[in-house]
C-alpha cells in the first residue's frame, strides 16, 4: 500500500518529523490567496494513477477557518482521483470546546465539525482535545479510528528534567486530566485551581488546599489562548509565596498579546508541544503520533 504524507509550508517542520518518525515520504501542497481571499491548491501528484493509495494529511487546526476549507477541497479531489484511504493528523483540533449552547440560538460547533471531518476521512488521530462534556473523541467525530492522544506524559518528562520536585498545578477544574496525568508519570504532587470566568480577558482564579510557599510551581494545561487564566493563577501562586511558576501545556495557541500578559504576570519558562508551531515549543509529538498512525493504517490496509 502506498502511502504519502501531506503538508502545507507552514508546518513542515513537525510534518516532516513525523514522516520521518513514521517511515513516510513527506510532500507539500502549494497555495495560493487570491485578491478576493479564494484559495487555489496545487497537490504534488500530475496524474490521477501517481495519487498514492492512501494520503495522510497533517494540519494542526489552530486559526482554522481557512484551513478547514484546505481540507474540504484536499479530501474532496483526492477521492475524485482515486484515493482509497484518508487520514487526517490533527495535532490540534478546532472548535471542540463549543460543546453546549450557553445561550439561545448559539450553535453548537463540536458535534458539527466532528461530523465534517467525518464525513472527509476515514480517521483522525489528534492530540488532547478539549473534550469537556464527553469521554471519548468518537462522540464528536463518529468514525472507527478516531484517536486522541496526550501530551502529558512528554511534559511530564521534560518538567522532571527542568525542575526538582516541583508542584504541579492546574489553572481550572478542566485541567485536572492532565496535571492528574503528569503526576502519575512523575510522582510529582499536584493541585487545581478553581476558575470563575467573567469574560474571555476577566478571570478570577481560587488556589487549591496546598502550601505552595518556597515550592517551583509549573502549571499545566491543554491550552492556553489569551493567557489571562494562566496569568491569573501565576499571581495568586506568586503571591502565595510560590519561588517560580513555570508553564507547561500540549497547545500554544497564544491569540494576541498573550506571552506578554503571561510574562508581565512572573511566568518563568513557558514550555509547550510542537501541536502548534510556536517559540515555546520544547517537546515533538512525532514519537507519539507515529506508534498511533502506524497502527491507524495497518488496520485500514
Amino acid at each position: 500500500m502506498t502511502t504519502v504524507l501531506l503538508h502545507c509550508d507552514d508546518e513542515t517542520a513537525a510534518a516532516t518529523g513525523l514522516a520521518e518518525a513514521a517511515g513516510l515520504e513527506a510532500r507539500g501542497v502549494a497555495r495560493h490567496h487570491f485578491p478576493d481571499e479564494e484559495l487555489r491548491l496545487t497537490l504534488p501528484f500530475h496524474e490521477a494513477h501517481s495519487f498514492p493509495e492512501t494520503l495522510v494529511v497533517y494540519r494542526s487546526l489552530d486559526r482554522p477557518n481557512d484551513k478547514l476549507v484546505e481540507l474540504l477541497l484536499i479530501a474532496r479531489y483526492a477521492r475524485q482521483q482515486g484515493v482509497r484511504h484518508l487520514v487526517l493528523v490533527a495535532p490540534y483540533l478546532a472548535y471542540m470546546r463549543q460543546d453546549i449552547a450557553f445561550h439561545p440560538g448559539e450553535v453548537v460547533s463540536q458535534p458539527l465539525i466532528g461530523h465534517f471531518l467525518a464525513e472527509l476521512f476515514d480517521a483522525v488521530i489528534t492530540v488532547d482535545p478539549h473534550l469537556h462534556r464527553i469521554d471519548r473523541l468518537d462522540q464528536a467525530i463518529p468514525l472507527k479510528h478516531a484517536i486522541a492522544l496526550s501530551g502529558a506524559p512528554r511534559l511530564a518528562e521534560l518538567i522532571a528534567e527542568k525542575r526538582d520536585n516541583p508542584l504541579l498545578v492546574g489553572p481550572d477544574a478542566e485541567s485536572r486530566q492532565w496535571v492528574q496525568s503528569a503526576a502519575a508519570v512523575t510522582g510529582f504532587s499536584f493541585g487545581v485551581c478553581h476558575k470563575t470566568r467573567n469574560g474571555d480577558h476577566d478571570v478570577e482564579i481560587t488556589l487549591p488546599e496546598l502550601d505552595v510557599a518556597g515550592r517551583q510551581v509549573v502549571l499545566m494545561d491543554d491550552v492556553a489562548s489569551t493567557g489571562h487564566t494562566v496569568a491569573r493563577a501565576a499571581e495568586a501562586l506568586l503571591g502565595a509565596g510560590a519561588t517560580s511558576v513555570d508553564v507547561a501545556l500540549t497547545h500554544a495557541l497564544f491569540a494576541g498579546n498573550a506571552m506578554d500578559v503571561i510574562e508581565a504576570a512572573g511566568v518563568g519558562e513557558v514550555w509547550s508541544t510542537d501541536c502548534i508551531a510556536h517559540a515555546s515549543n520544547a517537546i515533538a509529538m512525532a514519537p507519539v503520533l507515529a506508534r498511533a498512525l502506524d497502527q491507524v493504517m495497518t488496520e485500514l490496509s
